[in-house]
């Protein structure tokens, strides 16, 4: 039996995250920044799932989560960072006001959670679950500043992976390509500003993606990460879905082909040999 503390948990693959282990017989903290919005998901497990309220953005309210889940539990073994939501327009086009907060709630939230949970997996020799996505891969025209935040889950979690693994914690990063949660309803956010100079490029996608009809299962994708935070073998990187694996297979390729095109004139920078 695994504790779970998960992030994000009123909607999308946090909630469903939680229901699936605490079905399996895990015991789960679920947290969300309404509260009110789980309280009903946790009545028919008993004390095996206990609600929190997280702004993730408030780094006292980690550590309160994380002392809670401590004093109730004994510890957790699992973090999973879900709490998040996408913004989406050319960066030209973003303000302050529309991208910084998406940075607080997905990086730098995601950073406190993860700081304030370290020394309870330290003694656990836990994992961490960082929810990245398909975006984190490889960034398209209109998802630059959603890119941005994703490609710094990227970064923070392969560096984490390095300084963990002395110590016996694991590092998974989940890369989602599109599920029908309603990530594209209620967690996705457009700047307002529209120019119509990137009226192809960086709306056309977005505007055209029917939410509700994405391709992806998202409890077999739970189901996946569960098998994947059970394993002994797992991997770092978990692209989740044909389209992810698609974007990291066209990723490789052109950063391949990138690096062969002009590899003798980049590598010829060192100083001369005497």
């Amino acid at each position: 039996m695994k504790t779970w503390l998960i992030t994000g948990c009123s909607s999308g693959f946090g909630q469903r995250l939680a229901l699936a282990a605490a079905q399996r017989g895990d015991q789960v903290v679920a947290t969300a920044c309404n509260v009110k919005a789980i309280e009903k998901m946790v009545e028919s497990f008993g004390g095996r799932m206990i609600n929190l309220p997280l702004d993730v953005t408030d780094a006292a309210a980690a550590k309160a989560a994380v002392a809670k889940a401590v004093e109730i539990f004994g510890g957790f073994d699992v973090l999973v960072n879900n709490a998040g939501y996408g913004l989406f327009g050319a960066i030209e086009e973003g303000a302050p006001e529309e991208y910084r907060p998406m940075f607080e709630v997905n990086v730098f939230g995601l950073i406190e959670t993860t700081k304030a949970a370290l020394p309870v997996l330290r003694r656990s020799r836990g994992m961490i679950v960082n929810m990245s996505s398909g975006a984190g891969i490889a960034g398209s025209g209109g998802g630059g500043y959603y890119n941005a935040a994703k490609f710094a889950v990227e970064g923070i979690s392969e560096a984490l992976a390095g300084e963990l693994k002395p110590v016996g914690v694991r590092v998974l990063i989940v890369e989602p390509g599109p599920f029908r949660t309603d990530f594209l309803g209620r967690s996705i956010a457009m700047v307002a500003k529209e120019m119509p100079e990137y009226a192809a490029s960086s709306r056309k996608h977005y505007r055209e993606t029917n939410n509700g009809n994405q391709a992806g299962d998202p409890d077999k994708a739970v189901a996946v990460i569960l098998q994947a935070v059970d394993a002994d073998d797992a991997p770092l990187h978990l692209p989740l879905g044909p389209v992810a694996h698609s974007i990291a297979e066209r990723k490789l390729a052109s950063f391949r082909s990138d690096i062969d095109a002009w590899r003798d004139i980049t590598i010829a920078t060192d100083f001369d040999q005497a």
